[in-house]
């Protein structure tokens, strides 16, 4: 009982704490909906339609703050999800991170979106699951994009209903690691702990903010393995070099190169040069790949988003499409020192989950 009443001593010192410049928020929401089929070994998976419960409690912001106004009063805070797929390949994941909401439409249209880790409960198993191609580990990355039209109901409560959109994958840190995509109806209520704060003006210039072009050298790292079962996992290192150009207080767009030196394509290669030999794929097949890329950069206080859409100038073995895209997260240590996390993909197909350090001058 004392360890109870010790929990709830701090979480109302927790909320009091933030009263006067931020409040709490709590949302519970109930989805259901489909599996994506984006690979044909996904098709056995359409079972049924997948459910769950997705768990929100955040800070909701007031203006105090500069990003907070700039960003029309944005919240943020973690989540927990837990979804059952319906069919007993797949399993059930649960999953936990962090997330921001951001508002439209005179704040009724909400949306949402977080990234964290998962835990499966029916990863592949060459023995009890081999028909799991979708999940190759326990740990998996997980991201979710949510758009919800949210009312008063009564009191302190709203009530909230739209579209949810999760998607779970190790980035190919181990074999298979197709994926899973869903796409599902939610409805919930969310409960405020406080009533809401007087939100303070941007009192900022409305002059455009600008800067010169800055010049990026980044290394991205990890492990990964090839598409074989088994075959082991291989570090990479994908160093790239790019010019950003921000345009505004929230935007910069990108232009840039890099290089992949991937050992498991590597030794994908290799593989594939002795057992299909009528493929006619040369056993000292250059790994290497350069890449061209444009990007896009949301800056969110320290944090920033990122998209990138890049193309293959030099790529020998064409084991997959020349276009490839990323999508990642990066925090600025400093003003000139970031690190982050990013998801270099193929379409839907994962090739890495890559770890960042990089350098903005």
């Amino acid at each position: 009982m004392k360890s109870i009443y010790l929990l709830f001593l701090f979480f109302s010192i927790f909320l009091n704490a933030q009263e006067k410049t931020e409040t709490t928020a709590l949302d519970v929401q109930y989805f259901s909906g489909n599996v994506m089929a984006h690979t044909d070994d996904l098709q056995h998976f359409l079972q049924g339609h997948p459910n769950g419960i997705y768990l929100n409690l955040y800070q909701k912001t007031y203006g105090h703050q500069e990003w907070q106004s700039a960003f029309n009063y944005p919240d943020y805070g973690g989540y927990f999800i837990y979804q059952d797929f319906k069919n007993d390949i797949l399993g059930e994941v649960y999953g936990v991170g962090a997330l921001y909401n951001f508002y439209f439409l005179n704040r009724n249209l909400k949306f949402n979106i977080a990234q964290g880790i998962a835990y499966t409960t029916s990863p592949h198993d060459k023995v009890t699951n081999n028909k799991n191609a979708a999940f190759g580990s326990r740990l998996v990355a997980n991201t979710n994009f949510a758009l919800n039209y949210t009312t008063k109901l009564f009191d302190k409560f709203d009530l909230k209903a739209g579209f949810l959109f999760t998607h779970f994958s190790n980035g190919r840190i181990k074999a298979p690691n197709s994926g899973v995509n869903s796409y599902v109806l939610s409805m919930g209520v969310t409960y405020n702990f406080q009533e809401n704060l007087e939100r303070k003006m941007d009192t900022l210039t409305k002059e455009k903010v600008t800067e010169p072009i800055r010049y990026n050298f980044v290394l991205r790292t990890g492990v990964s393995e090839s598409s074989i079962i088994g075959s082991g996992q291989k570090p990479f290192y994908h160093p790239a070099f790019y010019l950003d150009k921000r345009i505004s207080r929230k935007s910069a767009f990108q232009l840039g190169t890099e290089v992949f030196f991937t050992q498991s394509y590597k030794e994908y290669i290799k593989f594939m040069a002795i057992a299909y030999p009528n493929e006619e794929v040369e056993l000292d097949t250059d790994y290497r790949r350069i890449g061209v890329f444009v990007g896009y950069e949301l800056f969110i206080n320290r944090i920033s988003l990122e998209a990138q859409l890049g193309y293959y100038v030099y790529q020998p073995y064409k084991s997959d499409i020349p276009v490839y895209d990323r999508l990642g997260m990066k925090y600025y240590i400093t003003k000139n020192i970031y690190s982050g996390l990013s998801i270099k993909t193929h379409v839907f197909l994962a090739e890495a989950m890559e770890f960042l350090i990089g350098f903005r001058l």
